[in-house]
C-alpha cells in the first residue's frame, strides 16, 4: 500500500522532481499510518504482500514457460506419425486450502495447451488431457507445489 500511495502521488502531479519525491513519501506515510491506525493494517501485513506479490510473479513466470513446454507437446503430438492419440479424463483431488488457489490452478490447466480443466467442484479436479502422457503427475505438477507454497507464505 504504502508503495502504491507513492506511486499514485507521483502520478497525479505529473512530474518527477526530489522536492515532489519527497513529499511523496512523507504524504504516502502519513496515509499508510493512517490506515495502519484505523483500518487494522500492519507493516507485517504490508511485507507479506509484497512477498507474495513477487512469488506470484514467479508463478506466472512458470506459468508462461509451461505453456510454452506444452504448446511444443502438442506440436510433436500432431505432427508426430502416431496414428492414434489417446485422449484422457482425469480426476484428482487437490490439497490446497483455498478456494483462490484451486481456482488459479484449474486456470493454470486450462490454459495450458492439451489440457482443460472440465470441472472444479471442492478440491475434486476433473481434467481433459489431449493424451494420456500429459495426464502424468497433474495432482502434483509444479503449478501445485508453488501454490502450496503461495498458501505457506500466508500462514
Amino acid at each position: 500500500m504504502l508503495l502504491l500511495f507513492f506511486l499514485v502521488w507521483l502520478i497525479f502531479n505529473g512530474a518527477f522532481t526530489v522536492e515532489i519525491a519527497v513529499f511523496g513519501v512523507v504524504i504516502a506515510l502519513l496515509v499508510f499510518a493512517f490506515i495502519c491506525k484505523f483500518m487494522d493494517h500492519s507493516i507485517k501485513k504490508e511485507l507479506l504482500l509484497y512477498r507474495r506479490g513477487l512469488y506470484f510473479l514467479g508463478y506466472i513466470f512458470t506459468l508462461i514457460v509451461e505453456i510454452i513446454r506444452a504448446n511444443i507437446a502438442v506440436t510433436r503430438l500432431i505432427l508426430s506419425r502416431r496414428e492414434m492419440v489417446e485422449p484422457v479424463m482425469v480426476t484428482f483431488h487437490t490439497d490446497l486450502k483455498s478456494r483462490t488457489a484451486r481456482v488459479i490452478l484449474a486456470n493454470s490447466i486450462t490454459l495450458t495447451p492439451g489440457t482443460i480443466t472440465v470441472s472444479l467442484n471442492g478440491d475434486r479436479l476433473i481434467v481433459h488431457c489431449l493424451d494420456k502422457s500429459m495426464a502424468d503427475g497433474m495432482e502434483d505438477s509444479v503449478f501445485v507445489q508453488m501454490l502450496r507454497k503461495l498458501e505457506r507464505l500466508g500462514e
